[in-house]
């Protein structure tokens, strides 16, 4: 993880340790240890209160649009104060910061600003490419790769404001409990991880979508239909 943080690792290398750590199944010990990592390597945004965010970790080959994106404005508008964390896509069609972008919103934010636009108007976005400068050296491997690598497991654990509620979406249910697990460990307040119907990294709306939900380290889990 070193390595890749300072940009030694060479393409080859990265791409060969992304692809064999996927076929070996990451646990949640080893997911929770490089989250740690780059949390500490991250840009902090300070912003007081709850906050929430609503993620995914993409990779279900459905081509569905940024609905995480669309959730975050709903909760905001709900009163909630939302951190999103995102970034462009790296295997599917849109990332968040895609969406937004096109939206025409300023997506490279300082972290004064970020914790502004919360505070101010609810929502406030993290350009993951802007917050974890550490890691820009991983993007073009895994927009090359084009699978579920262990960074789209990383980015929803790596939020640079701390968020202790959050729903994340996995898309590979073999993942959904070691996930939870992971935030368990991590210590959040409150997190529901879902995995819908059809393989998607969302609540599905054309069937029951598995639920584990962690709350004071511990882990539940429940279907919604």
């Amino acid at each position: 993880m070193g390595e890749i943080m300072e940009g030694e690792a060479t393409p080859a290398q990265l791409g060969s340790f992304l692809t064999a750590l996927r076929l070996k199944g990451e646990t949640a010990e080893e997911i929770a240890g490089m989250a740690t990592v780059m949390r500490e390597k991250a840009l902090r945004v300070d912003v007081p209160g709850q906050l929430v965010d609503s993620v995914g970790t993409g990779g279900d080959g459905q081509n569905t649009f940024n609905i995480s994106t669309a959730a975050a404005f709903v909760a905001a508008a709900a009163g909630l104060k939302v951190a999103k964390h995102g970034n462009r896509a790296a295997s599917s069609s849109c990332g968040s910061a895609d969406v937004l972008e096109a939206l025409g919103v300023k997506i490279e934010l300082t972290p004064g600003s970020v914790s502004r636009c919360v505070n101010e108007v609810g929502m406030g976005f993290m350009f993951a490419q802007a917050f974890h400068p550490a890691m820009r050296h991983a993007g073009p491997v895994r927009r090359e790769i084009g699978i579920r690598t262990v960074f789209n497991i990383l980015g929803p654990l790596t939020n640079p404001a701390g968020v202790q509620n959050l729903l994340l979406g996995v898309a590979d249910p073999s993942l959904s409990e070691t996930m939870a697990r992971v935030l368990a460990l991590l210590g959040v307040n409150h997190a529901l991880v879902v995995h819908g119907h059809g393989g998607l990294d969302e609540l599905s709306l054309s069937g029951d979508s598995s639920v584990w939900e962690v709350r004071g380290g511990d882990v539940k889990h429940w279907t919604l239909g």
